[in-house]
């Protein structure tokens, strides 16, 4: 079984450097590098969407990134427990039609003993930006 290091229980140390290590491999723009992070049967929820499975999440994070491009993510830790952690998140892409966006949101993680992400429940918000006012 593979292990994805820091492992729970989480103490602040831990649950930012947890939080820094998914805002790299996001940023990456790699499903197949993100993928291994989370269980076999990892359950999501993204959105109003419901992705299950690692194979899933694949299909899902390469559809996202054909259509938002010039992808740039920042994550912040909100709080911590146990096994749990809580972000806060902005992100900026740009449409196929080249309008700007970013997103704003909150994503809360639960990880098995192996460190390994089990749950991803994200809530997230689109607001149409200039490039003029691009942050990321």
């Amino acid at each position: 079984m593979d292990k994805r290091y820091p492992l729970p229980p989480f103490n602040y140390e831990t649950a930012v450097e947890k939080v820094q290590l998914a805002e790299d491999a996001w940023n990456s723009q790699d499903p197949q590098r993100i993928a291994q992070a989370y269980t076999i049967d990892t359950e999501w929820r993204n959105r109003s969407q419901f992705v299950n499975g690692r194979a899933e999440v694949i299909k899902f994070l390469s559809r996202k990134w054909e259509r938002e491009l010039n992808y740039k993510l920042r994550k912040e830790l909100w709080a911590f427990t146990d096994n749990r952690i809580a972000v806060r998140f902005e992100y900026e892409y740009q449409d196929l039609s080249g309008n700007w966006f970013r997103a704003y949101g909150n994503e809360n993680w639960e990880f098995n003993e192996d460190g390994l992400m089990a749950k991803r429940y994200a809530s997230i918000n689109d607001v149409p930006i200039t490039e003029a006012d691009r942050k990321l």
